[in-house]
Parts: C-alpha cells; structure tokens; sequence
C-alpha cells in the first residue's frame, strides 16, 4: 500500500470500458444507486504502478491458456460534491449529460471514450496498527463517441432541427 497520497488524476485516452452501471441499479456486484463503470488497464506494468500507488486495480484471471491476465479499475460516478463532466458525441451534437440523462451511456454502442479520473486518497483508523488506506477513483471528466446506425444521420434533421 502506498505511503504517500495520490494527487495526480489518470487521463486515459481510447479507453475500453465495460460493466457499465451509470444508472446505479441495484445487481449482483452493486448497491443500489452506486453508479459507476470501469476502465481496462491494457500495459500490466501501468497496472503495477497504479496498483503500488494505491489505486485499487484489480486483476481478472485469462480466459484461455496462455493468456495474460488483465487489469482493470472502478470509477465511481457521483454528482454530490464535484460533478463530473461527461459528454455524448454523436456525428452531429455534443451533448452535456447529467444526473438524470447520463444513463444513456449504459446500453450505448461506444466507439471511443476519453476519460480523466480524480483520485480521493482515504484512510481507516488512522495511526493504528489497523490502519488501511488506498485510493478511489472518481470520474472527472468522460467524452463518448457514440456509434451511431446508419438511419441516424438520416433522422437527425426531425431530431435536431437546423437553426
């Protein structure tokens, strides 16, 4: 565990998402009203890093043999104290999602995702010989390009008509 405290954010560009959960239903891995999603950490020795620094990544096993395993983070989404930024893209609008939309983003075709994350560096039972500490990551800033099917852009003009 890291003696120090995480001050830099992650900036990850092309990033691979996956158990998405940004509506924050309830299921078998989450409490109710957690939203939250995570991010494939492709380079094993970043993992490494990350993981002696303190983030909590975790490890999933190879699916074949020969395999490598891989690494991935969770990021919590929360509005409460500082909201992050994220944005839909689509070919003809960049849309600010919020609280209330930004469970769009469960059941959408992604093509490509930027994303920064903030860490929240935290302790249990300081000074004591139980002490735990680590860092959550917490999403800052995220912008998705969504893949759009080909009657989209077709549509689009009733959707969002010219100004």
């Amino acid at each position: 565990m890291a003696n120090s405290r995480v001050n830099d954010n992650l900036v990850i560009e092309d990033a691979h998402i996956m158990f998405r959960n940004f509506s924050g239903r309830e299921g078998k891995y989450n409490r109710a009203g957690q939203r939250n999603f995570c991010v494939q950490i492709d380079n094993p020795q970043d993992a490494k890093k990350l993981m002696d620094d303190g983030w909590n990544i975790r490890e999933r096993p190879p699916r074949e043999e020969g395999e490598d395993p891989r690494y991935y983070i969770q990021v919590a989404v929360s509005f409460e104290n500082i909201p992050p930024t994220v944005y839909m893209i689509t070919k003809r609008k960049k849309v600010k999602l919020d609280e209330e939309s930004i469970d769009a983003l469960d059941f959408a075709e992604i093509r490509n995702v930027d994303l920064t994350i903030r860490p929240y560096n935290w302790v249990i039972q300081e000074g004591t010989k139980n002490e735990k500490s680590g860092v959550k990551a917490y999403l800052r800033s995220l912008y998705v390009v969504i893949e759009e099917d080909e009657f989209a852009e077709k549509y689009a003009g009733d959707e969002y008509p010219e100004e």
